[in-house]
């Protein structure tokens, strides 16, 4: 997760200064409840190119399978030649997290460490990694939809970080007085209300990143500092900022920055103590290409995976 988070910085500054191609993603829905996203995109930093194909079946949990299933196919630059493909569904647990991280560590106050998560999947485990990572924690907190899950989280999460964790039955309870909140849940509408947040909380709001879906009400996108990985991809994809503009209550210029503009110093990111500030994550394709070619360094250094000739 540290070395995720340090890539993720560098991934998110060339974002926000242009050294990347990102083109909207595509969704296709398929059979049941699925869908099939498409995810292509170019980095500069470092040169790659490729593509998330990734499959969204929210009920998966149930079958014991990630909600996100998939493959990242890497090309290299210099002749467009394929050289790699992983498990998208392990890159999107992590750089998802790592980039929460990033967040936090820039906005969040140095004091934080009341954790709240709501949400008890894939994305929970990851998060309660990064925000270990980037602060110290004192308290953990978690709610989910069926309260099974959210007791079964806090007993592996709790034995794999040595910590005790709080399974609660409702959300104001969870987040009540907390400096952290992250949201990664399926909630198809708000489940977190503006007026349970606490002054001076961080909030990362990565469950949701379809246009017509929020975790989050209206209110707490017009009371926090409202802050995003890609400009493009909120005006498209972020529920409760869509709403709000279409309502008339903000402009595009309540996105105060990106979380790439944030790190290279060229926006401010929290401006007092008692500020709410929050990022919104939505994921772009250049976390996944950086994420790929890390770890195909790291394969190629260590001689593992299976290599095709063709």
């Amino acid at each position: 997760m540290d070395a995720c988070i340090a890539l993720m910085q560098t991934t998110m500054i060339a974002v926000s200064e242009g050294r990347a191609t990102i083109p909207p993603r595509s969704v296709v829905k398929v059979s049941g409840d699925g869908m099939m996203g498409v995810m292509p995109g170019y980095l500069a930093e470092p040169d790659c190119f490729g593509i998330k194909l990734l499959s969204l079946f929210p009920s998966n949990s149930a079958a014991g399978y990630s909600s996100h299933l998939g493959l990242v196919l890497l090309f290299e630059p210099v002749h467009g030649l394929p050289v790699a493909m992983m498990d998208a569904a392990e890159i999107t647990a992590i750089r998802t997290a790592a980039v929460s991280g990033l967040a936090t560590r820039l906005l969040a106050r140095q004091d934080a460490g009341d954790l709240a998560i709501l949400g008890a999947g894939e994305q929970a485990h990851s998060h309660l990694a990064a925000m270990l990572a980037v602060r110290k924690i004192r308290r953990v907190r978690v709610w989910s939809r069926t309260h099974l899950s959210a007791k079964a989280f806090a007993a592996t999460a709790g034995e794999q970080h040595g910590i005790e964790i709080e399974p609660l039955e409702g959300v104001r309870e969870t987040v009540e007085g907390a400096d952290l909140i992250c949201t990664v849940t399926m909630a198809k509408t708000p489940i977190l209300s503006a007026d349970w947040v606490a002054p001076g909380a961080h909030l990362n709001v990565a469950g949701a990143s379809r246009p017509n879906v929020a975790e989050i009400d209206t209110d707490l996108v017009l009371t926090s500092r409202y802050f995003v990985d890609f400009r493009d991809s909120a005006h498209n994809e972020a529920a409760e900022y869509i709403a709000a503009i279409k309502a008339g209550l903000i402009t595009p210029d309540h996105i105060l920055g990106e979380i790439g503009e944030v790190a290279n110093g060229t926006r401010p990111g929290r401006v007092a103590a008692g500020d709410i500030t929050l990022f919104r994550s939505l994921g772009v394709a250049p976390e996944d290409l950086a994420t790929a070619h890390y770890l195909l360094e790291q394969a190629r250094a260590k001689g593992v995976g299976q290599t095709v000739e063709f």
